[in-house]
């Protein structure tokens, strides 16, 4: 009903209440100033309904008026809730559960410790690895102070090999100078023992003709038998000095052999060092388990990566975990926002920073928050069996789209420090389109 059509009423009723004391009997009026007093008393009474309807019509106006305008500027949905992450942990290692520290819907701290393995398996892995790394480190040592050792060893080496070969050439040369002297002296005593011979021959001749004495014809025997022996003596020192020269070349055979290894010495050199190398990749190796031996017993120890509240427990202490299985959930509460699931009638203005009033149904508080964006598909489009509308009993229904609001935060405070806010929790969000 309208503020005009109220007014109407009022005078009518006004008019009314005047000509019923107008129709009112003579007698009546001579009553006295009593049914004056009526009447005055009735116009002022129409008088205060009508201002009171009056009041309650334009309050009734500005009410619709600011209910109207508010639907105009805000589009709100109660199809929506908290969300947040849920990090369910799990073992890197498998053991032996030896402590549970905390029960489900506790609140914890970054890096409080959650559930503990039995470490005694790891510490013993990582006491072997050490000494595993230990002697790696020392075999490596050793392999680097061999290589300047085996270095200056094989240059010495090279360069005896060097002087042994000319050492062996020159004594060859010198064995093969005394063959050549042993076959001219051999050469002359057979000279000379021919001489004696032929000698010895004309001295049988002159004898038997007496034509000399016996005492020369003995000295031309005692020439030639000894000419003759000077001839093997000559034979014997030719036979010595070509085994002489077959022993020079032996050794001139032998050193340069020798020479050949020790010219090796890069090569040598070479694979020391590549030994050290390996000895180096073999203490990296080494190394590496340690430090893998290092983190599996830091294992042991599972804490919380985040601050937040325990969710569901599903391991107890004697319990036997492998790696990969999932112990406990933490939900972490400084890192929660809204999704709120708008129809798709509502989205003609929403944009990405427009303002949100949240309002939480578990406590009736308000919180602040702004749009962050508008998701990619409705949530049909996103669930295990999408509608098929080509099919012939297709149904309109409007839509919901999932919007995300983000809280706003103060710089320096944290944020939900109270750990009101929780994921699933019905919220009522306001967002201002327009």
């Amino acid at each position: 009903m309208s503020s005009n059509n109220l007014s109407q009423t009022a005078e009518a009723d006004e008019q009314q209440a005047v000509s019923m004391q107008v129709r009112e009997p003579a007698g009546a009026q001579s009553n006295g100033g009593g049914n004056a007093e009526d009447a005055s008393k009735a116009a002022k009474r129409s008088r205060s309904k009508r201002a009171l309807i009056i009041s309650v019509a334009a309050v009734a106006v500005i009410a619709t008026t600011y209910f109207a305008w508010n639907a105009y500027r805000y589009e709100e949905t109660d199809d929506a809730q908290v969300d947040g992450h849920v990090m369910p942990l799990s073992a890197k290692i498998s053991g032996q559960i030896e402590g549970v520290h905390v029960i489900e819907g506790q609140f914890v701290h970054a890096s409080d410790v959650l559930v503990t393995i039995d470490p005694a398996d790891y510490n013993v892995a990582a006491e072997q690895a050490h000494a595993n790394l230990a002697n790696a480190l020392a075999t490596a040592a050793s392999s680097h102070w061999s290589v300047p050792i085996t270095s200056t060893t094989v240059q010495s080496t090279l360069d005896s090999a060097k002087t042994a070969v000319a050492n062996a050439e020159a004594g060859l040369k010198g064995a093969e100078h005394n063959f050549e002297s042993a076959k001219a002296a051999l050469t002359q005593a057979e000279a000379n023992a021919a001489k004696s011979d032929a000698d010895l021959e004309r001295a049988k001749q002159l004898v038997a003709r007496e034509d000399i004495s016996r005492q020369q014809y003995d000295q031309a025997v005692a020439s030639a038998t000894a000419n003759r022996a000077l001839v093997s003596s000559a034979e014997s020192a030719v036979h010595a000095s070509e085994q002489s020269v077959q022993q020079a070349q032996g050794k001139v055979l032998q050193a340069k052999s020798d020479l050949q290894t020790a010219k090796t010495a890069p090569q040598q050199v070479s694979l020391i060092r590549a030994n050290a190398l390996a000895a180096d990749a073999q203490a990296s190796q080494r190394r590496a388990q340690f430090a893998q031996a290092q983190l599996n017993l830091s294992y042991t120890i599972i804490r919380s990566p985040v601050t937040g509240i325990i969710g569901k427990k599903s391991v107890e202490v004697g319990q036997n975990v492998s790696i990969g299985q999932e112990m406990l959930e933490v939900i972490p509460l400084d890192d929660v926002w809204i999704t709120a699931n708008f129809k798709e009638t509502q989205l003609a203005h929403m944009r990405a920073g427009q303002s949100v009033e949240i309002k939480v149904d578990a406590y009736g508080r308000k919180w602040k928050g702004r749009v962050t964006n508008i998701g990619g598909g409705t949530g049909a489009v996103f669930s295990l069996l999408p509608p098929e509308n080509a099919t012939g009993n297709y149904v309109k229904v409007v839509q919901r789209v999932p919007v995300r609001i983000d809280f706003d935060r103060i710089t320096g405070q944290d944020f939900n420090a109270e750990g009101l806010l929780k994921p699933g929790l019905s919220v009522l969000p306001d967002v201002r389109v327009r």
